[in-house]
């Protein structure tokens, strides 16, 4: 299967379950390129000053590695797990069967018409995760609640916090909530702890994701339990449904695995998982708990029509093989995507209005939103907006978004896509106008660690 760039797709993570001998084809030779990172970027995250320092007295902690591998095309998806396969060995299985049978024939996952509506079970479905936990096919993140820095977060908007939690709670699909304790350092948990006990029993069907920062003076297993307990405490003393590594460090991350399983051994979680993991980094975590009969439920990542990195170079494969779910965060690229922003106009404050300027230098930017402008018309409905779209993307690219939401508007808008569905034109034309746009933000420039120093192990890569 060749684009319009004369690029192939790699097979070999497919080769085992459709017993075809690929090797007949010709491949074009993955380009690795290996860079020295000279500076870190620190408007993507909110991480202490200490922690984006701190590294670079260590000779060799940060080592920019990033993996251009070719482009796959643009009918060959990742398919979503099947709500009926388990969450541990079969989940493993459905995942590569499902996204071969896609290579071989995407017809059969995709629509041929230009949008459809959603079933039913688009609001009910919900997927298996391990420890007994089942998420919807959209998340709620809650980055921007508590944090002042990145988000202008304002304490005299709690109330409208507290609608969209209200809201949620009446929706048909599963409350999901992805938080950390970095998130206005701990103001993010204690938020949605007092909602939820505000809430009393409705609140028992909630879900809640939350993450460990694995900042560098943090080294041992006992301070992932530690943090564990605090999240615990923050979140109003109710069981955390999935504890995950929010990055990965420059050292120490096999202790961060060993705390993982001993929360889980503990009782103080029922799921773990990671997230920013590259592939390398993946397969070594999933092998440690494993070896302690403790599944890796997710990795989270950042994915959107912005920034395609994990579909480029092979870390979705990854995920798929090892039955690990992705989370994709910052579906909407943090409001790009939605349409506020338009070439011209005024553009947000503080790190994102710097983003947005340089996004707005690629005449490839206006051409997308316009393209996405395009599949909302055609998707039949009067409300579908171009964060539909985006998260629609997402949906179909194999990943559980979690865009996030500060007012019930919002939260609406979001929960609005799964009432429809991408057709496979739609869904080529995204990614071909996705194609013209460079990168909101290169892997090699982010604060998060590239490489252990102890292990040489690659940490991070998109």
């Amino acid at each position: 299967i060749i684009n319009k760039k004369w690029q192939i797709i790699d097979y070999r993570s497919l080769t085992r379950v459709l017993s075809m001998k690929y090797e007949s084809m010709t491949k074009k030779a993955l380009k690795i390129k290996m860079e020295n990172l000279g500076s870190v970027a620190s408007f993507f995250i909110f991480i202490p000053a200490l922690f984006l320092i701190f590294p670079f007295f260590v000779n060799g902690a940060f080592v920019a590695h990033r993996r251009t591998l070719v482009r796959s095309p643009s009918k060959v998806l990742s398919i979503a797990p099947s709500p009926d396969v388990s969450a541990e060995e079969e989940r493993r299985t459905f995942l590569l069967k499902t996204s071969s049978a896609a290579v071989a024939s995407p017809s059969l996952f995709l629509p041929t018409q230009s949008s459809v509506a959603a079933t039913e079970l688009d609001y009910t479905t919900t997927i298996p995760l391990s420890g007994g936990i089942e998420i919807p096919p959209i998340g709620i993140g809650a980055w921007a609640w508590g944090d002042s820095l990145f988000w202008g977060y304002d304490p005299s908007k709690d109330g409208d916090l507290e609608s969209v939690f209200d809201y949620s709670l009446e929706q048909k699909i599963v409350p999901f909530y992805d938080t950390a304790e970095l998130y206005g350092l701990g103001r993010s948990e204690k938020l949605l702890g007092k909602y939820c006990a505000a809430s009393g029993e409705r609140a028992d069907k909630v879900v809640i994701a939350t993450k460990f920062a694995a900042v560098p003076w943090k080294t041992q297993a006992k301070d992932v339990v530690d943090a564990c307990l605090q999240s615990t405490k923050r979140l109003g003393g109710r069981k955390i449904d999935l504890y995950q590594i929010h990055f990965p460090n420059a050292w120490s991350n096999d202790a961060y695995w060993d705390g993982l399983a001993q929360c889980v051994e503990q009782g103080l979680v029922r799921s773990v998982g990671v997230s920013n993991y590259s592939s390398e980094a993946l397969r070594a975590v999933h092998k440690a708990l494993k070896a302690r009969g403790i599944p890796l439920a997710t990795n989270q990542i950042q994915m959107n029509l912005l920034y395609r990195f994990p579909l480029e170079n092979g870390l979705m494969d990854t995920c798929n093989e090892l039955g690990v779910q992705v989370l994709a965060y910052s579906p909407l690229c943090l409001g790009f995507l939605t349409g506020k922003y338009r070439k011209g106009g005024d553009l947000p404050s503080g790190p994102r209005g710097k983003l947005a300027e340089k996004l707005f230098e690629s005449d490839g930017f206006e051409g997308l939103l316009q393209t996405m402008e395009d599949v909302a018309q055609k998707s039949g409905g009067k409300d579908t907006t171009l964060s539909q779209v985006a998260l629609n993307w997402c949906r179909a690219k194999g990943s559980i978004p979690i865009p996030g939401a500060r007012t019930v508007k919002q939260a609406s808008q979001n929960i609005g896509c799964l009432s429809w569905k991408l057709s496979n034109d739609d869904l080529m034309a995204l990614d071909e106008a996705a194609s013209r746009v460079p990168a909101y933000i290169e892997p090699d420039k982010s604060p998060f660690a590239k490489k252990d120093i102890n292990t040489g192990m690659i940490m991070f890569d998109s």
